[in-house]
């Protein structure tokens, strides 16, 4: 299992002002996280309470869908590329990222077994888009497009123009058999043109938000395709869904997690998160937690009406890559973040540093390994933040694995729901989100939304 450290964010390491009591706190707050862990699994059968995905590790039948279409289309394609964007994309881009082999794009099909390279488009940039499409045999790429609503913009025009061309190289009849859609069940634009052009569908379960989508198939379609085990991963939601049942806050990583964030945001001003990995590997991890903290926290109401304007910020780092880009401000700056490390006990490789120069100042090098050197580094720079009474946290995952990154997420996705009841708030909508979406569908000259689009070019022209 992974392990969570909170005692540098205890008054002992960092201070009364910047720190807090945290066996105190955990005291005061037990028999509230008691209260908020039982109604969410009390809950989470339920409809329309979004907690769907809190039963996702139990799906068998989509497992199985899953594993038998990349077994049925296993050879017969050089690529996958995964069309979406937010939750559609990050998740799956973050498990791949972790577990496949690095540079699994630029490897040979020897040394990938044959599994095929895996590209996710999850921005409209023109310039970006056009040169990857270039670039593809799209003749030899399985196009898996993702949107639970159908109408997301972004995808879809994505969608429009790769259709076209599948469909100029391919024909009308033979390029369906490279798409693959994962959609509702039932309504929405992209269910009814997959039902009329005779694609495959996966289902984007209901209840299920985006970011909270990735061991749906949503995430574990790209991550089966690609040849990693699903099973692992499944094993790991299970193992820490066990864990996390658990209603004693002195057991629960996952409550630990949100009541530390959510009181030094309360009490100590410090509404900064920051995600910082020492793992190339685990990079995109950060990128999937900027979005479940921020989607599911900033809020402007909270369940009672009230406005409270609320949410800390998620910054993605890596370490140690960002030792010389943040931790000065992060030192010296303002004390307003609270830090999170990500720690990997044993990496997959272990590479030494020869001795060599030993004649010069580095020569002290010699002998150690890169593994020693990021763990030392990891472990000097949450030490170095403790001198100057910067709290933090460290989660240490044994390795990179699918069992500990399915853990990691799984985890970090409970601790958002936790937090979000800690700040009484509807942690899966996301008004603000749809603000800007319905904004783009008046300027690109959406049906119904003419004088929504009237009132924006005047806002547009006077700002």
């Amino acid at each position: 299992m992974i392990q969570f450290d909170y005692r540098n964010s205890d008054v002992s390491v960092v201070g009364q002002e910047h720190g807090l009591n945290i066996a105190q706190e955990f005291e005061q707050y037990k028999d509230r996280i008691a209260s908020i862990i039982g109604d969410l699994n009390k809950r989470k059968d339920k409809p329309e309470q979004w907690l769907q995905w809190m039963n996702l590790g139990y799906n068998e039948e989509t497992v199985w869908y899953v594993k038998e279409y990349a077994s049925l289309v296993r050879g017969r394609f050089d690529n996958i590329l995964v069309l979406g964007i937010g939750g559609s994309a990050l998740g799956g881009i973050a498990v791949t990222e972790a577990l496949l082999k690095p540079y699994w794009n630029l490897l040979t099909p020897e040394q990938r077994n044959n599994y095929p390279r895996i590209f996710f488009l999850d921005n409209i940039d023109p310039d970006t888009m056009s040169a990857l499409l270039d670039i593809l045999d799209l003749k030899r790429t399985l196009v898996n497009v993702i949107t639970k609503s159908g109408s997301t913009a972004e995808t879809m025009s994505q969608f429009m123009i790769v259709k076209d061309r599948l469909e100029k190289e391919l024909g009308e009849d033979e390029y369906r058999k490279n798409v693959v859609a994962t959609t509702d069940r039932q309504t929405g634009v992209l269910r009814q043109i997959a039902e009329q052009e005779g694609y495959k569908t996966f289902v984007v379960p209901d209840d299920v938000g985006g970011r909270f989508s990735v061991f749906s198939a949503v995430g574990l379609l790209p991550i089966a395709l690609v040849g990693l085990d699903i099973d692992e991963i499944m094993n790991g939601i299970k193992d820490m869904d066990l864990a996390l049942k658990n209603t004693d806050i002195n057991e629960n990583i996952a409550a630990q997690g949100a009541l530390i964030q959510y009181l030094m945001d309360v009490k100590k001003g410090k509404d900064l998160s920051v995600m910082m990995p020492y793992s190339s590997r685990l990079k995109y991890v950060s990128d999937w937690y900027v979005q479940l903290w921020a989607e599911s926290l900033g809020k402007d109401t909270d369940k009672d009406g009230n406005h409270i304007h609320v949410g800390p910020t998620p910054i993605k780092a890596l370490g140690a890559t960002d030792q010389h880009s943040q931790i000065q401000l992060y030192n010296e700056g303002p004390n307003n973040k609270i830090i999170t490390f990500i720690r990997v006990g044993e990496f997959d490789t272990v590479l030494e540093i020869p001795r060599i120069f030993e004649y010069t100042g580095i020569g002290y090098l010699g002998g150690k390994s890169i593994n020693d050197l990021i763990n030392a580094e990891a472990d000097s720079t949450r030490v170095s933040l403790s001198d100057y009474a910067r709290p933090t946290v460290t989660i240490t995952m044994p390795k990179v694995d699918g069992y500990n990154v399915a853990q990691l997420l799984y985890m970090l996705e409970v601790q958002t729901a936790i937090a979000g009841e800690l700040y009484n708030i509807d942690t899966f909508s996301q008004p603000g989100v749809e603000q800007a979406k319905n904004y783009t569908y008046a300027l690109m000259g959406r049906a119904g939304y003419e004088d929504s689009a009237r009132v924006l070019q005047t806002k547009i022209a006077s700002h």
